[in-house]
């Protein structure tokens, strides 16, 4: 059992890790190309990596079926496709919208605050829970009041009482996120995870391809030159990790995941300040100190074991 746990959490901090470095890919990128190219470029590799994965899978579901068809899974595979088609637009939707603006919001500030206030989602997700009808005990509060906290330190700069531009972009790239996470966690126990992370990758390269022919000038060229970034923020970052993601949590204890996920934003940081040269001052440092210790906050069990 604690080597199934400890392959497994391998498995997580792996995931974390290619999330992290993302956040690289995305800033350089944006030396070559236009946000919503860039984003309409990475959705179109994640699809296109996930395809053969499902064809495999299905493959092996059909061989493994010894089920009589019938009337009754006949309506069932219906009920489950339209589930499955609904969510990945729904998803598709959110996850255009959020990683818009974090493409955005990371041409205007630093990868380390990028990854932190990204993070937020964490924090932002049971709060959002409220209006679901999901209770918030004393200890999200408290982790609201130390994330707010963190945030006016790292974003806040001296005698400006405002967040940056793009530290704006990429807090509301974070509540997007949390549509997304809210959204998936409706539709995902209705249908196929993998296959429902494939449908929208291919929605969110739809809507911002179709931005990226409106307000951009996308050249094949300048594609090609951000080759290297698009292909990992495409196939790593997106395509591999998510179905990392998926083998990981596998079997494991959801909040041990999730704690195990959220280093993304610390490798962000060191990933900017080790492959970048992207500083943080010491105030800086200490406002992520305070914002991961918020993330870590929020989804420790209560007392009487729910989270």
């Amino acid at each position: 059992m604690n080597k199934f746990v400890l392959r497994q959490s391998f498995i997580l901090f792996l995931t974390a890790c290619i999330w992290g470095l993302g956040f690289i890919a995305q800033s350089v990128g944006m030396d070559y190309v236009e946000p919503f190219t860039f984003t309409a470029a990475r959705n179109s590799l994640a699809f296109l990596v996930l395809i053969p994965y499902i064809m495999i899978a299905d493959k092996r579901a059909k061989k493994n079926d010894t089920r009589v068809i019938n009337n009754e899974p006949f309506i069932k595979r219906i009920t489950d496709s339209k589930q499955l088609i609904i969510g990945g637009i729904c998803c598709g939707v959110c996850l255009f919208a959020a990683s818009s603006l974090q493409q955005f919001g990371v041409k205007y500030t630093t990868v380390g605050k990028a990854g932190f206030i990204t993070a937020m989602y964490m924090v932002l997700v049971p709060i959002f829970g409220i209006f679901l009808h999901k209770k918030a005990g004393l200890k999200v509060w408290a982790a609201v009041a130390l994330a707010a906290f963190g945030m006016y330190l790292l974003c806040i700069t001296k005698g400006e009482f405002r967040l940056q531009f793009g530290d704006s972009l990429v807090f509301v790239c974070a509540v997007g996120f949390t549509f997304h996470i809210l959204t998936i966690d409706y539709f995902s126990p209705k249908t196929d995870g993998v296959k429902l992370s494939c449908i929208q990758f291919f929605v969110c390269f739809i809507l911002a391809s179709v931005c990226a022919f409106l307000f951009e000038t996308p050249n094949l060229q300048a594609i090609f030159a951000a080759g290297v970034p698009i292909l990992y923020a495409g196939v790593f970052s997106s395509g591999i990790a998510y179905t990392l993601q998926i083998i990981g949590q596998k079997g494991m204890n959801p909040t041990v995941a999730s704690l195990i996920l959220s280093l993304e934003s610390v490798v962000s940081v060191l990933a900017g300040w080790l492959i970048l040269g992207q500083t943080l001052s010491t105030r800086e440092i200490c406002g992520c100190i305070l914002a991961f210790a918020a993330i870590i906050l929020v989804q420790l069990p209560d007392s009487k074991g729910v989270n």
